[in-house]
């Protein structure tokens, strides 16, 4: 064999290797690059390809084939409670997906063209918008970034532009235009850009209306001009061209002053003879977010355009103190089994005793930020053990009581008898 030959893979030439297949055009590969290949192949069947100089794997985005129930039963592993958003979320992301790989495949041929349904997530803050919106991008393997509605302005004025939520899911994607075109985004804070007042007023609301209404074409598909390194535009740069057409936007915010506004719409008097059915609602209903009407929004400050752009809307409920406990111990990353592990890997094994448990619970509920309490708990009271227990010797064991946790007091350390 010509030893000029070389593998189109890997380089290698005829002599290094025992057999070269040819193909058209002058084309070589050896056998070592088949072996490899055809283990790649086994190992995860169309999902990887081989790169140069190593293989790189490429995710069919939106290929996902769960169904709604399936979706939800992977959220449950690692959201507690919330039970409608979950299953509003498992339907909303179906029906999405499906309808990306309808249009993919077959086209339009019947000219009905299915719309895009964005996600609105109504709930107070430590709730699981947030992660809700992760673990829906882990579960479907598709890219994924996280945005903050507070810091965009409208183009022109100091702060970012909307384009830049398209370049931080860029990012994500590995500056893989197709792969991004595919993502999910999760914008948090959007009731801080609602409008700020029903008045006129002199000045522009920069960072409140005028924000929304830079996000109608971008949420309801559109070819968006993104910096790639995000930032402002300028004439001299260079611009990547996405279409956010398939992008799934998942709007979420606490909506403080929202459940007042319901329960007044819910509660408001009747003139005349009172019907015995009538309805009243405390604001402090926690489960009045779960009323909400698009009349409402409006009220709040959102315009009409950006709700009809946002057509699930899901609420999510305070979390009880049941629900406070699971969060501690149930979900695969939950929080005693993160600190467990740490302790684990110091040869020490860490048991919160069930009393320890609601104690947390009980100060993090008085904190008012939902689960985000819990860790805030937990680590103010594990700071001085974690400091002071490699001071002594022999400690095989460390027991959280409740008055570790609510004064303070040092937990119960213990030493294993050794058998005899």
């Amino acid at each position: 064999m010509n030893e000029n030959i070389r593998c189109s893979f890997c380089g290698r030439t005829s002599e290094e290797v025992n057999s070269m297949v040819a193909g058209r055009k002058d084309a070589f590969i050896c056998e070592n690059c088949i072996h490899a290949a055809s283990k790649i192949v086994q190992e995860d069947d169309d999902d990887w390809s081989i790169g140069e100089p190593a293989r790189v794997k490429t995710r069919n985005v939106g290929r996902n084939k769960l169904f709604p129930m399936e979706i939800k039963q992977e959220l449950d592993r690692f959201v507690i409670g919330q039970e409608h958003a979950k299953k509003a979320l498992s339907v909303a992301v179906y029906n999405h997906y499906k309808r990306v790989r309808a249009r993919e495949q077959d086209g339009v041929p019947d000219g009905v063209e299915l719309e895009k349904s964005n996600i609105l997530l109504l709930g107070p803050s430590g709730t699981g918008k947030t992660l809700l919106a992760r673990t829906l991008a882990r579960i479907l393997d598709v890219p994924f970034s996280i945005s903050d509605a507070t810091v965009l302005t409208e183009a022109g004025y100091v702060g970012e532009d909307v384009e830049t939520i398209l370049a931080q899911l860029l990012a994500a994607a590995g500056h893989d235009v197709k792969l991004a075109e595919r993502g999910i985004i999760f914008i948090d804070e959007i009731d801080k850009v609602a409008r700020k007042s029903d008045n006129a007023s002199l000045t522009r609301d920069v960072s409140g209306e005028g924000v929304q209404q830079g996000l109608l074409k971008v949420l309801e598909g559109t070819i968006a001009h993104v910096p790639p390194k995000g930032g402002r535009k300028h004439p001299e740069q260079n611009l990547t061209n996405i279409n956010t057409q398939d992008i799934l936007f998942i709007c979420g915010g606490a909506f403080v002053g929202l459940p007042e506004i319901i329960a007044r719409r819910i509660s408001a008097n009747v003139i005349g003879f009172v019907m015995g059915n009538q309805q009243h609602i405390d604001h402090h209903d926690p489960q009045i977010l779960h009323h909400v009407e698009p009349d409402d929004l409006i009220k709040y400050g959102l315009i009409p355009e950006f709700i009809g752009r946002l057509t699930v809307t899901a609420a999510l409920s305070p979390l009880s103190d049941k629900d406070m406990k699971s969060i501690l111990v149930d979900p695969k990353n939950a929080l005693v089994k993160q600190y467990q592990k740490m302790f684990a890997l110091d040869g020490i094994e860490l048991l919160f005793e069930g009393a320890a448990l609601d104690a947390i619970v009980k100060k993090a509920q008085g904190h008012g930020t939902g689960a985000r309490g819990l860790r805030s708990v937990i680590e103010e009271r594990m700071l001085d053990i974690m400091y002071r227990i490699h001071t002594y010797t022999g400690v095989t064991r460390c027991r959280i009581t409740a008055d570790t946790i609510l004064h303070g007091v040092p937990p119960v350390y213990e030493q294993r008898r050794m058998s005899a």
